[in-house]
């Protein structure tokens, strides 16, 4: 009967216009499908009408919250049958009868409001699935308490949660008992079996391990063992080089040089080809001596580096000029020295008409060249084949201004250590492998060509370059 439900708490959601009503029923009419709700709330805030009705087009969902006087209509129910199972209805509790005075107590579940009439402590209160301690088995390590208050929780907890569940979902998972069932030992001493069957590398347990430190840079895959040696010659110089790796670069005699470099140049390697391929090596060299990035930026305009050039009429010569035009075409004041002579080779000529095409200024008297000191001096003078060039005056005076000057030298492909060195220098480029060189001579560095492995094989040198990702490389003294 529609009377049976006045005092209960409902909630009722009118959909997203109207929006969710809680409230104690006042009063239904089945005539007029209405009902009315008193001291209602609307989306969690206090009406300030006393009631508000409703018609049943507008209700989408119907909760009810609380059932008042169930218990009461429940106990009397049960004496006019003559049934003396007794109802417990708690007494002298004023929390089972208290009005609903906020919307947090409509929004309780019926559950909780039990237990909060039970006087449970919140922290009894917990969800029941299949890992909850009243859903252990017989048998577990943890027993069950019996009790009349845990079996009215867990009839409580059924009825709200226990539908349609599987009762497989109650039993926990034994987790020592499995574990004490994996032998550990077996298992990796088949791993280990297996793996020596194959090849493979035995695998220890962690305790059997040694640690190992291994670089950001190192593989920790074992490969082949690493070859050092790989540039072997038919005749070993007096000295040996190593890089940065551990490759050992031997050097070579000057007429195996001439040998390695008619044969590049019988398959296409010109001289003009070497030359440009030097001058960029070289000039590579020279902005990174000069500073690199740090030096060469666009704030930096105003303080250009200044190089000067010491060249002589030959191949050593033409090289220089070369690596001058592209210091020049990025921005480096270049001061060539050059005297004047009646012939010199073509080489030298086309690399000098190039060069007065760029800022770079040429002088032919050393009168004309900077006082101060400059920021590097490329040194070109010496010539592999004419060791008379020292005994001229313009090269006497020119080795003079470059050991006064104070400034940093660097020699592009100079001669071997017989010969000797007019200017001192910090740094020694040499071409493709390097010939036997003084020790105090200078830090050697090495540049790359480009001359084929097969033409090395082809003057009988098993070649391997040493270069990696670089054209220009320091050796040291091995």
């Amino acid at each position: 009967m529609a009377s049976d439900w006045l005092g209960s708490l409902v909630s009722l959601n009118c959909g997203p216009t109207l929006g969710v009503y809680q409230g104690e029923v006042s009063s239904v009419d089945q005539s007029s499908q209405t009902i009315s709700l008193r001291q209602p709330f609307h989306n969690g805030v206090k009406c300030p009408v006393p009631e508000v009705t409703f018609s049943a087009i507008d209700i989408q969902e119907l909760k009810i919250l609380d059932i008042r006087n169930f218990n009461a209509r429940a106990a009397s129910s049960a004496a006019a049958k003559g049934n003396a199972v007794p109802v417990a209805v708690p007494k002298g509790d004023p929390r089972s009868v208290e009005k609903l005075n906020s919307p947090q107590q409509c929004s309780k579940s019926y559950g909780e409001r039990h237990l909060d009439a039970l006087g449970q402590p919140k922290g009894f209160r917990r969800r029941h699935n299949s890992w909850s301690s009243t859903s252990r088995g017989v048998n577990q390590a943890t027993p069950k308490k019996n009790g009349v208050k845990n079996g009215q929780m867990k009839n409580r907890d059924d009825e709200c949660f226990g539908d349609c569940m599987d009762d497989g979902l109650d039993t926990d998972f034994d987790f020592e008992g499995n574990l004490a069932l994996f032998d550990k030992a077996a298992v990796f001493s088949e791993i280990d079996t297996t793996e020596r069957r194959n090849g493979a590398r035995s695998r220890s347990t962690p305790q059997d391990q040694t640690p190992t430190q291994y670089r950001h840079d190192e593989n920790i895959l074992e490969g082949k063992p690493i070859v050092y040696r790989q540039i072997i010659v038919p005749q070993p110089g007096h000295k040996e080089y190593c890089t940065d790796s551990g490759l050992v670069v031997p050097s070579i005699s000057y007429e195996l040089h001439k040998r390695l470099l008619s044969a590049a140049e019988r398959y296409g390697l010109t001289l003009e080809r070497r030359l440009e391929m030097t001058g960029v090596c070289a000039s590579q060299m020279t902005l990174t001596l000069l500073g690199g990035p740090n030096r060469f930026t666009p704030k930096n305009l105003h303080q250009r580096p200044t190089v000067a050039l010491l060249c002589g009429p030959h191949v050593q010569g033409a090289q220089g000029i070369s690596c001058g035009r592209h210091l020049a075409n990025h921005e480096v004041e270049v001061v060539l020295f050059l005297p004047n002579f009646v012939k010199m080779l073509d080489a030298v000529t086309s690399e000098l008409m190039l060069f007065n095409k760029t800022s770079g200024k040429q002088v032919s008297s050393i009168k004309d060249l900077p006082d101060t000191p400059v920021d590097l001096i490329i040194n070109c003078l010496d010539c592999h084949e004419n060791t008379f060039l020292m005994d001229q005056p313009w090269y006497r005076v020119a080795a003079d201004w470059a050991n006064q000057n104070r400034a940093p030298v660097l020699s592009l492909d100079p001669p071997v250590s017989g010969q000797g060195h007019a200017v001192e220098a910090k740094w020694l480029l040499s071409l493709c492998l390097p010939l036997p060189l003084a020790e105090g001579a200078g830090r050697v560095y090495l540049c790359d060509i480009g001359v084929p492995r097969q033409v090395f094989q082809e003057v009988g040198i098993k070649y391997h370059s040493p270069f990696g990702c670089k054209f220009v490389i320091p050796l040291h003294s091995a």
